[in-house]
């Protein structure tokens, strides 16, 4: 990338300079001084545009030298973009229609031209209002289920998956965000993490736990080493956007590759912080709402489980776990999908218990909490939340299936953690 010649796009700038783009002229017409545009980025990282015309719309994205949040003390790689458009083109491919359809990417600006969502919102804002989504957690399921086994493998030729680690290995400093923001920082006074007041004394018993540190290091040694598939790398409510029957994964920009459990992991505990913060947004049918959370849990791992299967027994055609070893020998394979199956759960349910903590104790903190107005009500309830998270890191093999951690939920749900 060519980062000399890179300009950030403005409301004025954008139109006059994508209006030689065929991709972008196909969609909104020639004349460019009538496009529509509007910035409603609301991310950590990047400038988002929405542009209208009377013949069409779309999104464009444009990452930026620094970390958005931050600011320009924090500088940022502009070659992210890159890893995010060549992952948004493996998910198109490995689960089609999950994903927007990319138009145009430019490597040297650092930006993507995509489909505009309409009338999709972002997911995390629909689970505040208390708003569902049918289907959606057998979306998430059969999502994260063939983003795992087709990037892996038990899929692809080993030579084709060996070199797309290779391809995503260059995307150093975004990881990096996650291995300290994640893993780390949350377990020791970093300079930029923040919590609720009224936490203190909570945060100072699991960051002097010696054991939970140790079993948060150990996963982190399995996120950073372990290149099993392609991880969307920032799965969570805030990258999925929905109506009430549509749902698109969105912004894959810290790509990578690393362990099955992760996504799944991590998107299961923003639905767990999205149920545990719904007391300080709703009274009327509080519990009903959340019963729903909890059902989409459970449905995004039942799909999980039976799409993998699915895969397992139609799609094994890479090294791991031949069929010359088992099949063609008149042996069941279901051992050992089992045993696997067993793994990736038990990686998710401890990658669970670390966003889980990391939401409330790092930076970028979510919604969820963060749009409760009440420090007290706040702290209680991500009091919780970081009370269920330890819980889940240091007994994981304890919590055999989504049944059981979601009724370890409602436990600590009727708790007065503070």
């Amino acid at each position: 990338m060519k980062e000399a010649s890179y300009l950030a796009l403005t409301q004025e700038s954008l139109p006059p300079r994508l209006a030689g783009i065929p991709a972008v002229t196909e969609r909104l017409g020639r004349a460019h001084d009538t496009w529509r545009v509007k910035e409603v980025g609301d991310g950590n990282l990047n400038l988002v545009f929405i542009v209208e015309s009377s013949e069409g719309s779309l999104i464009v994205k444009q990452a930026l030298p620094y970390v958005r949040l931050v600011g320009d003390s924090w500088p940022l790689p502009l070659y992210r973009a890159f890893y995010e458009f060549n992952a948004l083109m493996r998910q198109a491919q490995r689960d089609p229609g999950a994903v927007p359809e990319v138009f145009h990417f430019d490597e040297d600006q650092a930006l993507i031209v995509m489909e505009f969502l309409s009338p999709h919102v972002i997911l995390r804002n629909k689970l505040i209002a208390g708003e569902k989504v049918a289907g959606l957690g057998a979306f998430c399921g059969r999502h994260c289920a063939r983003m795992a086994f087709r990037g892996s493998e038990l899929s692809m030729k080993s030579a084709d998956k060996k070199t797309d680690v290779g391809v995503f290995a260059g995307n150093i400093e975004i990881p990096a965000i996650t291995e300290s923001l994640v893993f780390t920082d949350p377990y020791f006074d970093a300079e930029m993490n923040t919590h609720t007041a009224g936490l203190d004394p909570l945060v100072a018993k699991l960051r002097s736990d010696v054991a939970l540190k140790c079993a948060v290091q150990s996963m982190l040694v399995k996120f950073s080493s372990n290149t099993e598939t392609m991880l969307h790398g920032d799965l969570h409510s805030g990258s999925i956007m929905a109506t009430e029957t549509d749902i698109r994964i969105i912004d894959p920009e810290f790509a990578q590759y690393g362990p099955m459990g992760f996504d799944i992991g991590t998107l299961t505990a923003n639905y767990l912080m999205a149920y545990f913060s719904q007391p300080g947004h709703r009274g009327a049918d509080l519990e009903r709402y959340q019963d729903w959370i909890l059902s989409v849990i459970t449905d995004s791992f039942e799909a999980f489980d039976a799409e993998f299967r699915r895969l397992w027994a139609t799609e094994r055609s890479g090294m791991l776990y031949p069929k010359s070893l088992f099949e063609d020998q008149g042996h069941g394979s279901e051992p050992a999908c089992n045993a696997m199956l067993e793994a990736i759960w038990q990686d998710a349910v401890q990658f669970c218990g670390i966003e889980m903590h990391r939401r409330c104790l790092s930076l970028a903190h979510n919604a969820d909490f963060e749009t409760i107005k009440d420090a007290q009500t706040r702290a209680g309830l991500e009091a919780r939340n970081l009370e269920m998270g330890a819980t889940l890191i240091l007994s994981a093999d304890k919590v055999k299936t989504s049944q059981a951690l979601c009724a370890l939920a409602r436990t600590f749900n009727g708790k007065d953690v503070l």
